[in-house]
């Protein structure tokens, strides 16, 4: 019987100021429903704690797993990729951005495979050496709507738009084609793309959608929420699917490797 796959999913930080009482002590959590996504296509997946001033545990950690998801959150602090913060950016986790940036270069460097969504794909890109969008309404000209948030009434499976995807990219194999509708909660977005990156789709107004790795490693991010369509989509369980496929060849290559050494 095949190992299941070792998938490590970052959390991130819980505070008084989310609403906790204040006499407990500050957490480190994660939306269930990322864990579920990728359980339900066979992986086993690891929470990851936001050791930012321990990386060496981190890297102990990322070392025994077969590939890492960047989930969605809060925005990442513009002083991350060289920015002042716009009075639109809304809250931070630095301790996240430090553990998550790191697991997305060590990724990079050794080939390991890579899934990221919504906030996951700006750490992608921020960890290439790209840049955000602060806030696509306030520093977009023109942008449409991207910010249908629960909050405000929106469904967390709502389409909201469509998106183009490129011929030949990963994510037109997994979609079967080159258009599909996404939902959408987000107010940031790519601004410059990262080295070794490449955009792959893009919603109608040209923001930035999908970017996928030039090197042939699985280095995948999308802008919207796929794993609240992962039961109701083909295309979108075959992309967690190939995920999943790609973190199990890694491993087996790297057993290999092992052997012969």
């Amino acid at each position: 019987m095949q190992q299941r796959p070792v998938i490590g999913i970052a959390t991130q930080n819980l505070h008084s100021i989310d609403g906790i009482p204040a006499d407990l002590p500050s957490s480190w959590i994660m939306n269930q429903r990322y864990f579920v996504a990728c359980t339900s296509v066979g992986a086993v997946p690891w929470m990851i704690p936001l050791l930012d001033e321990d990386l060496a545990t981190v890297r102990e950690i990322y070392d025994r797993l077969d590939g890492v998801f960047l989930a969605g959150g809060v925005d990442m602090d513009p002083r991350s990729y060289g920015q002042e913060a716009h009075e639109r950016c809304g809250r931070t986790d630095p301790p996240r951005d430090v553990v998550e940036l790191q697991l997305a270069r060590w990724a990079l460097e050794d080939g390991k495979p890579v899934l990221g969504v919504c906030r996951g794909m700006q750490v992608m890109n921020v960890a290439a050496g790209g840049t955000l969008v602060q806030d696509c309404e306030a520093c977009l000209p023109g942008a449409g709507k991207h910010d249908y948030f629960p909050g405000q009434g929106w469904a967390r499976d709502h389409l909201a738009h469509g998106i183009r995807i490129a011929p030949g990219s990963r994510l037109a194999a997994s979609f079967g084609g080159g258009e599909a509708m996404v939902n959408s909660m987000h107010h940031q977005g790519i601004d410059g793309v990262g080295e070794a990156l490449e955009a792959t789709a893009w919603a109608p107004d040209g923001l930035v959608e999908a970017l996928e790795g030039r090197g042939g490693a699985f280095f995948v991010g999308v802008q919207w929420h796929p794993e609240m369509l992962i039961d109701t989509h083909e295309g979108t369980r075959r992309l967690f699917e190939e995920f999943i496929a790609a973190s199990i060849a890694w491993r087996e290559s790297r057993t290999l490797a092992d052997s012969i050494a």
